[in-house]
């Protein structure tokens, strides 16, 4: 759109100087100050920051969603010529989903789980027009099928949980569409989802704005989200707009040291070609923007001797019953004969979708859940033939970081008590020594020891999993399975949490099995990489040989879903297609055919396919 045509077109949404506050302690603070924006038809604008920035609230603003009594809105929001703070609960009631529409980051809390997907499309059709059921079931059926769902006719009368996560979030952009908005606000409906899906979704609204004609304001974190989809783009740090401009000006020629920090902390697919060893990430100082260079991790991994932890043929499944008594009717075949050896100070990565049995994979083997058969050697154990006295000693030697830190925290128990706990209660010191031990391991994370008397609510996200990294390392274990450590956090927490497992690693000796589907993090951090699909391993092999010449179909379709940081991709469309990842339940009886393996180079195998 040239300059001249531009200004001679009114903005779908324009937002003047807007300033949003809360209610705490009786005064009111305000997280979102002097925002102002245009979105202009048939444009994308993103506006990107991290968690409490004030992005999301800058869309619940325009959206009028926030409680009433505890929010204050000022400014000017102007859509479609309305004044939208002026109109009241009823013409809000009506500009909602007519005039803009919000696409959600988690859809199954978006969606009603007792309704069916059908009926709740098609309330959105009849709220906002006069149609009959049998015309908005048309519609409805009409508007899946053009968010690519497979079989739209058949699934009209199903409900969210019979829908994987990427498949609800088509169903929350077809509701979005139902009827026609000029503006459609997607805050972070990408970042729940595995990196294929992310794509799928990303190629969808694209398509769908140039089919509709519609104005989009995407709100996310992910500067490689942004590169692919946004015609201009507002930074946001600390509740205000520190730099705005077209998405190549942001990219290539920012100003603002925050702007360079997000950029810098990106993980690009590719920049680790021609080196060996894991790299740490570029740390930035918001404040000044100074970087301080990645180094190059040293090499610790001695392959001659005898390796830390062992799987061979590792099957775990979970049965399914049904019927009046309860008959096993089939078997979730979760894992299926996975193999592989990890040595101390190594790094392998298990990569795949939801699904694949990547958490399985470690769930079993530090006997979480009891796998079917095969034989897990860990650190002079037989894990699988293991007593419970054993098996709690055993569980000295392997720890487990999950994905989200505050499920895995008690919230009545301060962070100190919490990392000391697993110390006093294999009795390995008194609780003094233990508390000491605990002060030094949150120090060693890079907290304070004088945080230890608060509680896991009092801390942000990054915070709480360095404290679950604290609370790993308590028993001095030689293994630590992270199970998507680092998937829910903002770009550069996720970059400083990895150079400290990284530091950790080196300082300690320690060997990670590294669970993941961010394809570029998984580049920087590891020394081995395991792609899995189904719950089998279809490819594994040294990091830079398995980037540099990726064999199996499943592995490239990963790398070729990866968000990519440039601009100029931005017209690009990745023909991903709508598959999602196929069932892995199976009948009574299913005997899973033998598995054979070419060796492409010195320790890359791939799984031949039957049809090759």
């Amino acid at each position: 759109m040239s300059e001249q045509s531009a200004a001679s077109i009114s903005p779908v949404l324009s937002v003047r100087n807007l300033t949003t506050s809360f209610l705490a302690d009786g005064e009111w603070r305000s997280v979102v100050r002097n925002v102002s924006f245009d979105v202009m038809p048939g444009e994308t604008v993103a506006i990107v920051g991290e968690s409490g920035s004030g992005k999301s609230v800058t869309s619940l603003s325009i959206m009028r969603l926030l409680a009433k009594g505890s929010s204050r809105v000022e400014g000017g929001i102007m859509l479609n010529g309305r004044d939208i703070l002026s109109l009241s609960d009823r013409e809000m009631r009506a500009v909602r989903g007519k005039d803009a529409a919000m696409i959600f980051q988690e859809p199954m809390t978006s969606l009603n789980p007792i309704f069916t997907i059908g009926r709740q499309i098609s309330e959105a059709l009849t709220c906002h027009g006069d149609i009959s059921k049998a015309d908005a079931r048309a519609e409805t059926i009409r508007l899946l099928e053009k968010v690519r769902i497979p079989n739209a006719a058949s699934r009209f009368d199903e409900y969210p949980h019979q829908f994987s996560g990427g498949m609800r979030q088509r169903v929350m952009i077809a509701m979005a569409l139902a009827s026609r908005p000029k503006l459609l606000i997607a805050d972070e409906p990408t970042t729940a989802l595995d990196v294929t899906i992310q794509g799928q979704i990303l190629d969808l609204i694209k398509v769908l704005q140039e089919e509709e004609g519609m104005s989009v304001l995407f709100i996310t974190h992910d500067m490689g989200v942004v590169a692919e989809i946004a015609d201009r783009t507002i930074v946001m740090y600390r509740g205000e707009a520190v730099e705005t401009g077209t998405t190549d000006d942001i990219f290539h020629r920012g100003k603002h040291p925050y702007t360079r920090a997000l950029l810098s902390a990106v993980p690009r697919l590719g920049s680790m070609e021609g080196r060996k060893w894991p790299l740490r990430f570029p740390v930035i100082d918001t404040a000044t923007g100074e970087r301080r260079e990645p180094v190059e991790v040293a090499e610790t991994v001695d392959r001659r001797k005898t390796p830390i932890l062992e799987v061979k043929n590792l099957v775990t499944r979970f049965d399914i019953r049904g019927g009046l008594l309860g008959r096993r009717t089939g078997a979730i075949h979760a894992v299926e004969n996975v193999s592989f050896e990890l040595f101390q100070g190594e790094t392998l990565a298990l990569v795949g979708e939801s699904g694949c049995g990547k958490s399985t994979t470690g769930r079993s083997i530090t006997r979480l859940v009891h796998p079917n058969s095969g034989s897990v050697s860990l650190d002079g154990y037989d894990v699988l033939n293991l007593d419970a006295i054993s098996l709690r000693n055993m569980r000295r030697s392997i720890q487990m970081i999950f994905q989200d830190p505050f499920a895995s925290l008690n919230p009545r128990m301060t962070v100190g008590a919490a990392v000391a706990e697993p110390i006093v209660e294999h009795g390995l010191g008194t609780r003094a020594q233990a508390r000491e031990k605990a002060a030094d391991l949150l120090e060693r994370v890079g907290l304070k020891p004088d945080m230890m008397k608060r509680y896991p609510h009092e801390f942000s996200g990054g915070q709480r999993q360095r404290i679950c990294i604290a609370r790993a390392l308590a028993l001095d274990p030689k293994v630590i399975v992270a199970d998507e450590s680092v998937s829910a956090l903002d770009v550069s927490i996720k970059a400083q949490v990895c150079n400290l497992l990284m530091d950790l690693q080196q300082s300690l000796n320690l060997a990670f099995l590294f669970i993941s589907h961010d394809m570029a993090v998984v580049e920087r951090v590891s020394h081995r990489v395991a792609v899995m699909y189904l719950g089998e391993i279809v490819e594994i092999g040294p990091r830079e040989e398995l980037f540099r010449n990726p064999q199996h179909p499943y592995t490239k379709k990963l790398m070729a879903a990866v968000p990519v940081p440039d601009p100029a991709r931005r017209g690009i469309r990745r023909n991903l297609g709508t598959d999602e990842l196929k069932s892995p339940v199976r009948p009574v009886g299913y005997v899973s055919p033998e598995r054979k393996y070419r060796e492409v180079a010195a320790g890359h195998l791939v799984r031949m396919e039957e049809a090759a």
